[in-house]
């Protein structure tokens, strides 16, 4: 009912203050009233019942101070505001290029690499609505999974139907990123970005990591690389005559070269070691790369006290009425 309702003169509405004394007072004079006429006895009137009458003469009062109560309203002058905006969204386009090799398949994140990487990047998909985002994968090979596009509901449930083994196993990373370039050198947006999640080693490929990232800086887009693995040794899932079991093996991340892709953009490389680190990595860049809005706002406020004084005039003029009609005194 209020929404929207402001008060031009608000220090008026001190005056309310006032009520709470204005009802000590009145029932402190009421106590202490002396009689017009004095009897010796009120034996007589023993057996004579308050009437309803008696009861609702208190009401005067009560309507004396909710009209006074409108009238201080009144006095602060409410206003409604009617208020248009118009909203700009300045979007950011988004790859994010993940590696899908088997090495992706290490428990040392739980599940593994690969599910954590996938739920960690829809949470991140789901607190920015306004960007369009795309999705490429690589292994041995690289694909396009999702074209950049605002429908992010579409876009999750492809990044769930990922699996290792989609593609050729391997690492090209510098295939993986030009996929990514190519999905953006067209975009018009404020600002372009690559998000290039993987766990090892530049080893397949036709095009040299380094060389994309040139491609990307010309086309003005930004590459924030993140390495995925914990330090050391990790729990691989290897094929044996007894079935799949887990082998400790050398976790290989080039780190200097993510770091140079990521420098040479302007971008910034991250090492996730659990799925921990790895939802601060996506926070971070959530927080590095936020959309900007410009709003335009028209405000039109309407004076809203007329109807106030109104109610309180009529207020007054029953009180007035009753007073010397149904309540009136016989001196």
């Amino acid at each position: 009912m209020f929404k929207g309702i402001t008060f031009a003169q608000p220090n008026y509405l001190f005056l309310l203050l006032l009520i709470p004394v204005l009802v000590a007072w009145y029932f402190y004079r009421k106590k202490k009233n002396n009689a017009d006429i004095r009897v010796s006895s009120t034996k007589g009137f023993g057996g004579v019942k308050k009437s309803l009458r008696l009861y609702l003469y208190h009401a005067l009062f009560g309507l004396r101070l909710l009209a006074l109560a409108v009238l201080i309203i009144a006095l602060a002058r409410p206003q409604s505001s009617l208020s248009r905006q118009d909203i700009t969204v300045e979007g950011i386009d988004i790859i994010m290029a993940m590696d899908v090799s088997g090495s992706m398949l290490a428990q040392d994140f739980h599940p593994d690499r690969l599910e954590a990487s996938k739920d960690v990047a829809m949470e991140f998909i789901d607190g920015r609505p306004d960007d369009r985002i795309g999705l490429v994968i690589f292994s041995g090979e690289t694909f396009t999974q999702c074209p950049l596009t605002t429908d992010h509901a579409v876009l999750k449930n492809l990044f769930k139907d990922i699996k290792s083994g989609m593609i050729d196993d391997g690492t090209a990373l510098g295939d993986g990123l030009a996929t990514a370039v190519n999905r953006l050198r067209g975009s018009k947006a404020i600002s372009k970005v690559i998000i290039l999640l993987t766990d090892g080693v530049n080893n397949m490929g036709s095009l040299d990591p380094l060389s994309a990232a040139e491609i990307a800086k010309l086309y003005g887009i930004r590459i924030y690389t993140i390495g995925v693995g914990t330090i050391g040794m990790a729990p691989y899932p290897v094929q044996t005559p007894f079935g799949i079991q887990l082998q400790s093996m050398e976790v290989k991340i080039d780190e200097p070269l993510l770091k140079d892709v990521a420098k040479l953009t302007d971008g910034k490389y991250f090492r996730a070691t659990n799925n921990t680190k790895l939802r601060e990595v996506y926070k971070e860049i959530d927080k590095l790369e936020k959309s900007k809005i410009d709003v335009t706002e028209f405000r039109k406020k309407k004076e809203e006290f007329l109807l106030l004084a109104l109610i309180a005039l009529i207020l007054i003029a029953v009180e007035i009425v009753c007073r010397n009609t149904y309540f009136r005194n016989i001196p």
